[in-house]
């Protein structure tokens, strides 16, 4: 095991550094909003149109990468997957360099580009990191300081995109030049490195019946249809619920980009926070309690959230002035989403057997609810505004809250597997 870890320090790096760009790319997304609402003079709504571009390339390439996967390998699957990362980083730039409203465009453009890049870096690095790790405990725990770093870099890449942006009224593509370059390099560096290294392929099982047979079948169970429903939401109010509260809290002039960036920042690290706790209490609370609580204490605080005046206003680490306390109540729902992908993947897959392989592909698909949840509560912002916009969000906690107690249960256990 010595060995192993001596040989492959270097694409371990890799890989756990590929894990954090997949945080910094997504979550590029969603802050770029504030930019975009300036520059072209749009609402909440068509502000979130970035954000939603990156991850409605799930829907189209989630599957399609999976068969990708099997026919040639990831190490090639990585590879092009950082390439197209870069690439979809530089049309972004490039609409820096464009004029006029074709620039927004332009952006959108590299955004869906870029999603596809994560797209294929999610199917990857998981079995990638296990593998390096030589499976068992020792690889589950390279994934765990995988998805530890991706948090990390949550946290910090709307807070950058905070202090680049500056003043609002000043706001443009072309402030965010910085990250893009730091990303595109990172990218170039790790796909020479790649290349050149010699890494073991996970085993990629192939279907022993036709995909469109297996989705079929996967589909007659009424709990993982439920559950596909409760990853589209809950990708959704993950992204959308710090997504909207930075487009609310930049619109205020006594805040402006620089604090919303740190608020927002810090509803991420609550949810490493929520992942760290999780995983240490994993092994002695089952994944329905753990949704029905995560699921429960959001209701509660995006309701509170929604009722209690903003005026009532209070100090938070890191923050230099006093923030609502609506925010501090959004920010706090990062503790309740950190724990919520396990548990609905967990419930949704339970009894499916051969299914399973399928249904995670299908999930995959669904992860673009990140993109249209988000985007639907910026229009219905435009509306009624920020603060009652977030009913959006609390359907979505009610919706996972049924699932956990109702909708998990799986009444087709008669169907063969």
């Amino acid at each position: 095991m010595t060995q192993t870890k001596k040989n492959y320090a270097l694409p371990i790096f890799m890989m756990i550094l590929l894990f954090g760009m997949i945080s910094m790319v997504t979550n590029l997304a969603a802050p770029m909003g504030v930019v975009l609402m300036n520059q072209f003079e749009l609402g909440a709504g068509a502000g979130m149109l970035g954000n939603m571009a990156n991850f409605i390339a799930y829907a189209v390439m989630g599957i399609p990468g999976g068969i990708l996967l099997q026919k040639i390998g990831y190490k090639k699957t990585a590879l092009l997957a950082i390439a197209v990362g870069f690439i979809g980083l530089l049309i972004q730039f490039a609409a820096g360099h464009v004029d006029g409203q074709s620039a927004f465009y332009v952006y959108l453009l590299g955004a869906f580009v870029a999603g596809f890049s994560m797209t294929l870096l999610n199917t990857v690095v998981n079995p990638m990191l296990n593998t390096l790790g030589g499976g068992g405990n020792k690889g589950n725990q390279l994934i765990q300081i995988g998805g530890s770093f991706n948090s990390v870099m949550g946290t910090i890449t709307p807070m950058v995109v905070g202090v680049l942006i500056g003043e609002v009224a000043k706001a443009s593509i072309s402030n965010i030049f910085p990250l893009m370059y730091a990303a595109m390099g990172i990218f170039a560096v790790l796909f020479f490195l790649l290349w050149s290294v010699s890494i073991p392929e996970p085993h990629a099982e192939s279907a022993s019946e036709p995909i469109g047979k297996l989705m079929k079948g996967a589909l007659k169970f009424r709990h993982f249809v439920l559950g596909a429903v409760g990853i589209f939401v809950y990708v959704g109010v993950e992204v959308g619920t710090p997504g909207i509260l930075m487009f609310w809290l930049s619109s205020l002039p006594e805040y402006g980009p620089a604090t919303a960036g740190v608020v927002a920042g810090i509803y991420w690290f609550l949810m490493l926070v929520g992942r760290l706790i999780g995983a240490s209490i994993g092994g002695k609370v089952s994944s329905k309690t753990m949704l029905t609580a995560g699921s429960a204490l959001a209701v509660v605080l995006v309701l509170l959230a929604i009722i209690i005046p903003a005026s009532n206003q209070v100090t938070i680490p890191f923050v230099d002035v006093a923030v609502p306390i609506n925010a501090v109540l959004l920010v706090l729902v990062g503790l309740s989403t950190s724990i919520m992908w396990g548990g609905i993947y967990n419930l949704a897959v339970e009894g499916l057997g051969k299914y399973i392989a399928v249904a995670s592909g299908l999930f995959m698909v669904m992860v673009c609810g990140g993109g249209i949840l988000p985007a639907v509560q910026g229009w219905v912002a435009e509306v009624i505004g920020y603060q009652l916009s977030y009913f959006v969000m609390l359907a979505g906690f009610v919706y996972l809250l049924y699932y956990a107690l109702v909708g998990s249960k799986n009444v087709n256990k008669n169907i063969p597997v």
